[in-house]
């Protein structure tokens, strides 16, 4: 693990607090959460890493889960810390419990705490890696905002990192844990509209090249800190990528943090959606795990969109799934007897004996939150049994949109194959940096075995 570059305390005086934690709550034989009564060794406590609005979204949905509690958080916003803390000293004294939540500019320190049984990851996309492998070396349990890695390699090491250290870790894809999804998923595989041969997968386009000028530092922001492992010299600052907040009165962002939509930060909507899409797709088919064994980029040929193909003949395109909203993100799948497509709060089957049209507003995907996803959770740490998105599933999917954005930067085809985890005679694809990149120093990536 990397050493912290700032000792605010000595190490008497960190474990004395550390020891300390949430003592005037461990005393008490039991308390009451919600209106439930939890016994101290059901409590889940947990800590944050990244407390941007994506983060401080999961918190309020990880309070409706009984036998939660939140000792510490992390991030290198000054300002979104004290907000963060705010906020959870208000839930908790809404809950007769200690008002008392840790800042720390560095989560390593906050991984040292014994009190801590899990943690969330709600950084960019380029630190997931080296928080949810510490976290799981430090003995934590953790959930991961998605995607799960920013690399494929990235993926890979955490999947050996969890098990590895016998931790859990659910992925945040919460369409896992929604009920339309579900049934699209069952649907599917009970063969309902017979041999899939399309999925229509709709997520967006890819990131572009990182063009924000440049701007000064705020006080209240280590940058440094913020690039971490990212070894790029093209990326300076400017406060799209993390969108300023105020306090009195409270002024939250205006704006999702813009990393997402630059090759040298993230992965643009292929990953951002594709997280969501390609994972519920994936999941239908039996593909968890595995993959397409080729990517055909967008204008290869003539190729009207981006095209995955499985080996079993199934093929998936980046495409309307829709005719009435041609930009709407969601899925149709077309089976050889019919076709069932789906989104967020929205089910059809072309047979209607099938399945009755259900239909809510379409959610956008304000927050990437599900407060039954979270729940899961929560069950799989006390039970130590796997959630509904596991690691090994978030490792696959994460891999599906970094070929994706492999070939469409190459322009030209990728063959991979998915039980080997190697390029297929392409040694171009194999150094790309979404396979693998060197980290800036003095930063290393730990389970790193799996380069071409």
């Amino acid at each position: 693990m990397k050493k912290t570059e700032k000792d605010k305390m000595n190490r008497r005086e960190f474990l004395g607090l550390s020891a300390l934690g949430l003592a005037s709550l461990t005393i008490l034989p039991s308390w009451t959460m919600n209106g439930v009564k939890i016994a101290p060794s059901d409590r889940v406590v947990l800590g944050f890493i990244g407390l941007g609005q994506q983060g401080v979204s999961d918190f309020y949905s990880f309070t409706g889960c009984p036998g939660v509690q939140v000792a510490a958080c992390s991030d290198v916003d000054t300002i979104k810390l004290e907000r963060f803390v705010r906020k959870v000293k208000a839930w908790q004294a809404s809950q007769n419990v200690a008002q008392r939540c840790d800042k720390y500019e560095f989560f390593e320190e906050m991984l040292e705490r014994k009190d801590i049984d899990a943690i969330e990851v709600a950084t960019p996309d380029h630190w997931h890696a080296l928080a949810a492998i510490y976290a799981c070396q430090s003995g934590k349990d953790v959930y991961c905002q998605k995607p799960l890695a920013y690399t494929i390699t990235e993926g890979l090491a955490i999947v050996d990192a969890v098990r590895q250290n016998k931790r859990i870790l659910q992925v945040g894809s919460q369409q896992r844990s929604s009920k339309e999804f579900q049934d699209a998923i069952s649907l599917v595989q009970k063969g309902a509209i017979g041999h899939i041969e399309k999925i229509y997968a709709k997520v967006g386009d890819p990131p572009t090249p990182y063009n924000l000028p440049e701007m000064a530092i705020p006080q209240n922001l280590n940058f440094n800190q913020w690039l971490g492992p990212l070894n790029n010299p093209k990326v300076h600052y400017n406060e799209q990528l993390c969108p300023p907040v105020k306090l009195d009165p409270e002024q939250n962002e205006a704006y999702w943090g813009a990393w997402r939509w630059y090759c040298e930060t993230g992965n643009g909507y292929t990953a951002d959606w594709g997280a969501h899409m390609f994972d519920i797709s994936q999941a239908a088919i039996g593909m968890d795990g595995s993959g397409p064994v080729e990517f055909i980029p967008k204008g290869y040929e003539g190729a009207e969109y981006l095209t995955m193909k499985y080996a079993n003949g199934i093929v998936m395109t980046e495409q309307p799934y829709r005719e009435d909203d041609k930009n709407a993100q969601g899925i149709q799948f077309i089976g050889d007897k019919g076709w069932i497509k789906v989104a967020r709060g929205y089910i059809e089957c072309s047979d209607p004996n099938i399945l009755k049209k259900q239909q809510e507003t379409i959610g956008k995907g304000e927050y990437e939150i599900n407060p039954s996803h979270m729940q899961n959770f929560i069950d799989s740490v006390r039970s130590r049994k796997d959630p509904i998105a596991p690691v090994e599933v978030g490792c696959s999917t994460n891999t599906v949109c970094c070929l994706a954005n492999i070939a469409t930067e190459l322009k030209r085809p990728v063959r991979w194959n998915p039980a080997t985890l190697t390029f297929v005679n392409d040694p171009e694809a194999a150094a790309h940096r979404l396979y693998w990149y060197e980290y800036r120093n003095p930063y290393t990536l730990p389970y790193c075995d799996k380069r071409n």
